[in-house]
């Protein structure tokens, strides 16, 4: 998540304060990424080192404001243009988790799945409801509209990521599974090679029997 780049995108709409920024960033994405005021005061003072933010007076109540640079206007419009790097993909606790489960002694790795199965389903469905809200909101036209229709954006995001990660957690399953059968095939004793069918008399008696005319002898001609 680049915090560093959202306040930019804020304060592009004017200058703010540390809090006031915290409050509309939270707004904005609907509490999804708290911010806690100390790490939004510590990025201001990095993007005023990088030359991206400049303090911009005071105001009123005499918080200091601050006030994007035209270097940061550009830095921001590249941001919305550079596609997000997926080569370098964030560390994920629940890939991480189920790697560690693999063959771990006492961890019952179906077990694991499928308590984070319901609980997946559990915030795909509280993000549902939220959706639900946040549309309503969004088409009742009411004032404050940018904010939900970027919440509804993060939210369909959200239960995007969830129906993924549920179906993931099924393939995983299946595999897992499959995986187990093939072990127990291969771990298996080979089967004892079949016996000839038995005769009384043994091959060669057969074969004489076979080779004996019948009775009748030959037709007249």
């Amino acid at each position: 998540m680049s915090i560093r780049h959202g306040l930019l995108a804020l304060l592009e709409r004017g200058p703010r304060y540390g809090s006031q920024l915290r409050t509309e960033f939270e707004s904005r994405t609907g509490s999804t990424w708290p911010l806690n005021v100390g790490q939004v005061y510590t990025t201001l003072a990095r993007l005023e080192r990088d030359g991206l933010v400049a303090p911009g007076g005071e105001d009123s109540a005499g918080h200091t404001l601050y006030a994007i640079t035209d270097t940061g206007r550009h830095e921001l419009h590249a941001w919305y243009e550079r596609p997000v790097d997926r080569t370098n993909p964030p560390r994920d606790e629940l890939s991480i988790k189920l790697a560690m489960a693999v063959g771990a002694p006492g961890v019952d790795i179906r077990a694991v799945i499928q308590a984070q199965r319901h609980a997946t389903i559990q915030a795909m469905q509280d993000y549902t409801r939220l959706k639900a809200q946040a549309l309503a909101a969004v088409e009742s036209g009411r004032s404050g509209e940018r904010d939900d229709v970027a919440w509804l954006l993060v939210l369909e995001q959200l239960i995007f990521q969830s129906e993924a990660e549920a179906r993931w957690l099924d393939h995983s399953e299946s595999r897992l599974v499959r995986l187990s059968v093939l072990a127990e095939r291969r771990a298996a004793p080979p089967a004892p090679p079949t016996a000839a069918p038995d005769t009384a008399d043994g091959p060669d008696a057969v074969a004489a029997t076979t080779a004996q005319p019948s009775q009748g002898g030959l037709p007249h001609a």
